[in-house]
């Protein structure tokens, strides 16, 4: 098949102690450590740890999009 671009999806969780945009770059930058050409993010929940009635972690579980290589 010519011109077909074949797409797989992961889910990840990344962490932060600063924010929720951190949290994201996390998950990214740690699927990038095994996944070559990622394509995009998409953002499925925003959770938070509370300690103390203060919030210690940031959670980010995404989707992320990677192209798939074939020969």
């Amino acid at each position: 098949m010519k011109g077909v671009v074949v797409t797989k999806n992961i889910e990840i969780v990344g962490e932060s102690d600063k924010d929720w945009t951190d949290a994201v770059k996390v998950a990214v930058k740690e699927a990038a450590k095994t996944l070559r050409g990622i394509s995009r993010v998409k953002v499925l929940s925003l959770t938070a740890a509370v300690k103390d009635n203060q919030i210690v972690a940031y959670r980010a579980r995404v989707k992320v999009t990677f192209t798939v290589e074939r020969e």
